[in-house]
């Protein structure tokens, strides 16, 4: 599967090469002698998750350059760690979201949702019709109301599971166990609907 994808100040995802040498600029404290194996790893890590992780970040932050920065940045992490973390994904969910707070404590960045200019620059979907793109200009709106009233733990459940993460790295990732998932991704859902659906209605009135 082709992963490129563009964002605004971005051609494209970098390659594992690019963060690779761009960590190497860095301190490759970390590393191992060994590193063959672990680089082979590491591209086909960055590969099969940088999307993901931005994705999520992206959503959680409501800010696209902001995110392609955070993840390369968590990326940088993993490759000067230069070895293998026990749940890899999970441990670029902690490094990139820890990375996120730091980043929007010290910009004061205001959270919001993803906009359709910044979509178009993302994604390479067809551009919808007037008529959708109302209608999901407003069903975003509520969509972002709706999370930013929720307990962050709750919030971030419901981004990482829409982004396909399994419950045990969404377990590892949160702090909490896996057996309990299920079940707060539930209440998670119910209190996000009602959320949602009270939004609507005052925009109804």
């Amino acid at each position: 599967m082709d992963t490129r994808f563009a964002v605004r100040g971005h051609a494209k995802a970098p390659s594992p090469v690019e963060v690779a040498a761009f960590s190497e600029r860095g301190s490759t404290a970390g590393r191992s002698d060994e590193s063959g194996p672990f680089d082979e790893w590491f591209a086909a890590c960055f590969e099969g998750q940088f999307r993901r992780l931005f994705r999520y970040l992206d959503r959680l932050a409501g800010d696209a350059d902001l995110a392609a920065d955070v993840a390369q940045d968590a990326f940088v992490r993993l490759y000067q760690r230069g070895t293998v973390p026990d749940s890899p994904e999970a441990w670029l969910i902690v490094v990139g979201t820890n990375l996120l707070r730091n980043a929007q404590s010290q910009r004061s960045r205001r959270l919001q949702l993803l906009t359709p200019e910044r979509s178009r620059h993302i994604l390479s979907d067809p551009s919808p019709s007037p008529a959708q793109f109302a209608l999901a200009s407003d069903a975003r709106q509520q969509v972002r109301e709706a999370i930013d009233r929720m307990p962050e733990r709750d919030a971030r459940m419901l981004l990482l599971m829409a982004e396909g993460y399994s419950y045990r790295d969404i377990a590892a990732a949160i702090g909490i166990n896996e057996a309990s998932v299920g079940t707060l991704l539930a209440r998670a859902k119910r209190a996000f609907r009602q959320l949602y659906d009270e939004g609507g209605a005052r925009d109804a009135r």
